[in-house]
């Protein structure tokens, strides 16, 4: 006797939701669900992605799923409801007929899912009223909170800075407002003495607050420096609170994942900055004169001219690529002086060693290496990959002959016939049955033979197609790259350093850094939305420099080999 092999999936979109575990409720009525019907659930098929946006197709968690019902591991998966698989109907219907192609039963707790044609019907109607409704609150909010901002509602700000107390409605006689704390307030002042009398740094303000042992806000022990700007250039603090500051935008795309977080985002938008002449202005209780507040803001800005790191842009060659392989923070290029005149040369050094990231103490010891020796080995890597394009398809051709359970892509035809003779055989036998030939009996036991062979072929199928366009993707890739090389193949060792940067960022996607090696991670694919929002597979390849450079970069490596 088969065992059904039965998974969950659970959603929450905010942030919020998953700080206090909200989803839990959710995991607690699947799995009783799961107990109820006699099935077993094992712990890797519960599929959770807690706080990421139903809007979008690219959660971690779905991804997972998808991928184990194209291979055949499920047979049937629990829902709560279908807003939780996705909020837009379209793509909803996209995931409900994705999973019933491979097999999978849907269960959804709050929404049994109809066969007829009108319990599609209505599945389609309520999902396309629930999205009209869904737009029509969101403007409606919109439009609402905006409204009370301009008639001076301190309630749409749902908060208050540092040295306030945001009282509620019933707390406030009847209107939100805010509540000076006396005690908080006097470091407010005392901040803005510090930058805007005695012409105090941030970092100085920051190590006067350590030293007078003054947590955050959320009680940290050290002050972070974009906390101190943000408290500094808030206009609440001379009694003009500000709504509207930002607005949501375009994710703008990132080199990397940062540290400790999913390559995909929890949210496709952004906050995007607004110009102040556009911001509402709301009137609170003012903790700061206005020309103190002006004199900041001045001094600020010649703290930011002044600022010997304050350049922006791109100033190293492997900036945002870098990182750490000990504890996964980024690698930060730093310029390097000596008896007070700046080098040619910088280090690239770990911002794990810096003391603010977990109250005062390291959280990492691997040591800084030349910014001149490490470009220069990774630029060989670029330069000898560029050069012979051919050791890519080795690398992806090796990978694919190393794995036993992929299905050729040849075998595409053959499964397709394999699969039509079943379904004329079962055709067969269904009419046999239907033209009183066999019994019951007989017809029971040898339908599900079919159905199971069928199942069986299906899957092969779809791991030879999946395998065929893995090999077209490649030729794609390859042909892509070798065309690429042809044309910037004469003119490496001429270009200039922003093209050179440009040429290392598309064919790189991380630099790591351990103590006794450096890893260079190339991109093969591209890592674009595709199939209704689903991210195509890249394939990585590692390798390591020339490791003359590596020794050179003041890492003695362990191993020769790849």
């Amino acid at each position: 006797m088969s065992v059904v092999q039965v998974a969950i999936y659970a959603r929450v979109s905010s942030e919020r939701q998953a700080s206090e575990h909200t989803i839990a409720s959710q995991v607690a009525a699947l799995e009783d669900r799961v107990a109820a019907d006699g099935l077993h659930l094992l712990p890797d098929l519960r599929f959770i992605d807690d706080g990421y946006s139903g809007s979008t197709l690219l959660r971690p968690a779905l991804e997972r799923l998808r991928d184990a019902a194209a291979a055949g591991q499920l047979d049937r998966l629990y829902v709560h409801a279908p807003d939780r698989l996705a909020r837009s109907y379209a793509h909803q219907v996209l995931l409900v007929d994705e999973l019933r192609s491979c097999g999978v039963e849907l269960v959804f707790l709050n929404h049994p899912l109809g066969q007829s044609a009108e319990d599609e019907l209505l599945l389609q109607v309520q999902g396309i009223i629930a999205e009209y409704e869904r737009a029509k609150t969101l403007e409606r909010s919109r439009r609402g909170k905006r409204h009370a901002a301009q008639q001076g509602a301190v309630g749409v700000l749902s908060g208050a800075p540092y040295g306030y107390r945001y009282l509620l409605k019933g707390e406030g006689g009847g209107q939100a407002r805010y509540e000076i704390v006396l005690e908080d307030a006097g470091v407010v002042r005392q901040i803005f003495d510090w930058v805007g009398k005695d012409r105090l740094t941030l970092r100085e303000v920051r190590r006067r607050l350590h030293q007078a042992a003054i947590p955050t806000q959320t009680g940290k022990a050290w002050w972070d420096a974009c906390t101190l700007l943000q408290l500094l250039r808030n206009p609440a603090y001379i009694g003009r609170a500000a709504y509207g500051k930002t607005r949501n935008g375009p994710r703008s795309p990132s080199l990397r994942p940062g540290h400790g977080r999913s390559a995909h985002p929890r949210q496709l938008s952004a906050s995007v900055s607004v110009s102040p002449d556009e911001w509402i202005r709301i009137p609170v209780p003012a903790l700061v004169g206005e020309e103190l507040f002006a004199t900041v803001q001045d001094q600020l800005d010649e703290n930011r001219q002044r600022a010997r790191h304050g350049r922006r842009g791109a100033r190293w060659l492997l900036q945002g690529l870098v990182c750490c392989a000990q504890c996964g923070y980024s690698y930060c290029g730093r310029a390097s002086r000596c008896n007070g005149k700046t080098m040619d040369y910088g280090y690239y050094r770990c911002t794990g060693n810096d003391l603010h990231r977990d109250e005062g103490i390291t959280v990492c010891t691997n040591k800084p290496v030349r910014t001149d020796r490490v470009e220069a080995a990774v630029w060989q890597e670029v330069h000898g990959l560029l050069e012979e394009p051919d050791r890519l398809q080795q690398e992806y051709e090796r990978r694919l002959q190393g794995s036993a359970e992929r299905e050729s892509g040849d075998k595409v035809p053959e499964h397709e016939s394999q699969l039509r003779k079943l379904r004329r055989g079962m055709g067969r036998l269904i009419d046999s049955y239907a033209d009183g030939i066999i019994e019951q009996e007989d017809f029971t036991p040898r339908i599900k033979r079919f159905k199971e062979r069928i199942a069986t072929v299906e899957r092969d199928l779809a791991a030879a197609q999946a395998m065929a366009a893995q090999q077209e993707e490649l030729r794609l890739v390859i042909g892509r790259l070798d065309d690429f090389a042809q044309t910037v193949r004469d003119k490496l060792d001429q270009v200039d350093w922003k093209t050179r940067q440009t040429i290392i960022r598309t064919v790189v996607k991380r630099v790591e850094i351990d103590r006794e090696e450096i890893r260079v991670i190339f991109r093969v694919g591209p890592e674009s939305p595709d199939r209704g929002g689903r991210a195509t597979v890249s394939q990585d390849c590692s390798r390591r420099p020339d490791w003359e450079n590596v020794a050179a970069a003041g890492i003695e490596p362990a191993t020769r080999g790849v």
